[in-house]
């Protein structure tokens, strides 16, 4: 089809669906089952308030129900999303979980929003405000000035509530049941640090950075440079590698264009 006429039929059809997810929507996936056994990599786009493994086995078992695959089918994601945050899932499937490891060690981009002038004990809204601090000398040129801080290579300490595990528990089970947890630091990389808006008490970011990295931590300790405090208030991951959020489809749709 001449790529004029293809460009002709897509605005309609966008016209007509209203956005790109609803035109994603509407496409019928093709794979057969010798596709995902050989290997697929898939990109999904995690919900808010979605787990990572909630959003692996709702494409695990629309692929097992589809071609009534067993238990044997294999299937993983290349790296765990905080359920409050949103965005790039890559998921394998068959021979391709070969390449999870490859994939975790790509380097990921990330935008959101640090909240200033108060603090959490999950760094995020996973938990409720506990202190609140100073504001009136943060200035955006002092915003500006503490992120330059944060480029190159850097020492974080990961937030208590995480998937860590300490004493061969999840650091995030002790830290719910009040136990004190104490977790090594560890060295990051930030290629990128991006302050992309100002509103206070919000400061919009888009940050690349390497495995490992916790962007909780990065607002925690954003806010103890700026002699105040801060939490992180949004999180949505846009790119692992050359992999783009822009290319992925939420889990809900996947299971429906495979149905």
């Amino acid at each position: 089809m001449p790529s004029i006429v293809w460009w002709l039929v897509l605005s309609l059809l966008l016209g007509a669906f209203g956005d790109e997810m609803s035109f994603k929507a509407m496409i019928m996936d093709e794979r057969t089952q010798e596709d995902f056994l050989d290997g697929q990599i898939l990109l999904i786009d995690k919900p808010y308030e979605w787990s990572s493994f909630q959003a692996l086995n709702k494409i695990k078992w629309a692929i097992r129900k589809k071609f009534e695959l067993g238990k044997k089918f294999k299937i993983g994601h290349a790296g765990t999303l905080d359920p409050l945050a949103t965005g790039l899932l890559i998921i394998c499937t068959g021979k391709f979980t070969k390449k999870i490891p490859e994939l975790q060690g790509q380097v990921k981009e990330y935008t959101g929003k640090f909240c200033l002038g108060a603090t959490t004990p999950s760094y995020d809204l996973e938990t409720a405000v506990d202190h609140h601090y100073p504001m009136d000398h943060i200035t955006k040129e002092e915003i500006e000035k503490t992120a330059k801080l944060f480029h190159g290579e850097i020492t974080q300490q990961p937030p208590i509530f995480s998937a860590l595990k300490k004493d061969g528990k999840r650091a995030y089970e002790l830290a719910r049941k009040g136990e004190k947890v104490e977790l090594k630091s560890r060295k990051v990389t930030i290629h990128e640090f991006e302050i992309t808006k100002i509103d206070l008490p919000n400061v919009y970011f888009r940050v690349v950075c390497s495995k490992g990295t916790y962007i909780r931590s990065l607002a925690h300790d954003f806010g103890i440079k700026l002699q105040s405090g801060a939490y992180l208030g949004a999180l949505r991951r846009t790119k692992i590698g050359s992999f783009n959020v822009n290319d992925s489809i939420a889990p809900n749709v996947f299971a429906e264009n495979l149905s």
